[in-house]
This record gives structure tokens, sequence and C-alpha cells, in this order.
């Protein structure tokens, strides 16, 4: 028997009968072997729109800002080590524009410089881990993550959507 994600197999066509697909055996890798994943370039160039509305042609590999939100969460902590680990954590790395904590949740807000999503989402998704050691960090495993970039998070701001400008700088309860 061959498992599938939920929804997989019927958005293949093997739900409702036996396709050729669904006959052929899955020889591409051993079971248990994760698949690599690969990203698409954005070329050497690729065009920006300005906040002047003019678009411009832009290296690809010119680092630019990106706002990053990743949220965790896990079993319960005491709420004072949580507040401690993450000022540790803001600490060693000054870049952290705000966090906000309960027991058993925590969001991290910052900027990243980046070449491109792919770059500051990598970067975002280790953060945790690899800082949980020296920060004293609970546990907790990542459940959430969003990076935007800088045009988009003034556009949101703008409009009236995201934290508030006057959010302070610091780590806050919730």
């Amino acid at each position: 028997m061959r498992r599938v994600r939920p929804g997989v197999a019927a958005a293949r066509g093997s739900a409702g009968g036996a396709s050729p697909a669904a006959a052929r055996p899955a020889a591409s890798r051993p079971a248990g072997e994760e698949r690599a994943l690969t990203s698409v370039a954005a070329g050497e160039n690729y065009r920006e729109q300005q906040d002047d509305g003019k678009e411009r042609i832009r290296p690809a590999d010119l680092p630019r800002l990106w706002h990053v939100t990743l949220s965790v969460s896990g079993e319960e902590a005491d709420l004072t080590e949580v507040r401690r680990a993450l000022e540790q954590l803001a600490h060693d790395h000054p870049f952290l524009l705000t966090s906000r904590y309960a027991v058993d949740h925590a969001e991290i807000r910052y900027w990243e410089e980046a070449r491109d999503l792919h770059d500051a989402a990598a970067v975002a998704l280790r953060l945790w881990g690899e800082h949980r050691q020296t920060a004293g960090l609970p546990p907790w495993e990542i459940v959430g993550l969003e990076v935007i970039d800088r045009q988009t998070y003034h556009l949101r701001i703008a409009e009236g959507y995201g934290p508030a400008p006057a959010t302070p700088v610091g780590v806050h309860p919730y």
C-alpha cells in the first residue's frame, strides 16, 4: 500500500479508479528518503516597482530587506524563563524588532537582509533551532513563518494592516 498526503490521491485522479500513474511504482527514491527542495532563480535581472510608481531593473543578487515574522509553540514553559530567553536572543541578535510571548507560544518579528525570499526564509527557519542552546529558548517548534519584502510591509502599514508603527520594540507578553 502506498501512503500519500490527504487529498493528493484525489487530486491525481487515483481516488475514483486505477489510473496509469497509480499503477506505476514510486521508484524515484527509496522509501523514507526526503525529497530535496529546489528553487527557481530570479534570473540575471528582474523588474522592481519603486515607491514613486516607476519601474526599474535591478540585479538579482543585490541584498534586499525582508520583514520576517516567526511563530513558535509547544509545551508550556515558565513565563519568566521564556522572557529571559527571548531577551537573550534579542541581545545576541540586535536585529530583532519585537517579540511577544506566552507560556506556550511566541512570535518574533525582525528585518533580514538577504538576496531573495528563499535566503531570508532559510535563515529564519534556522534561527530558533540554532539559538535554542545559547539563548536557553524553550524546545518549541516553528509553526508559522511570514517573509515579505519592504515595499509590501510598508503598504500593509499604510493600509492599516500589520503591527501599528507605535508598537514598542522589545520583548513583551501577549
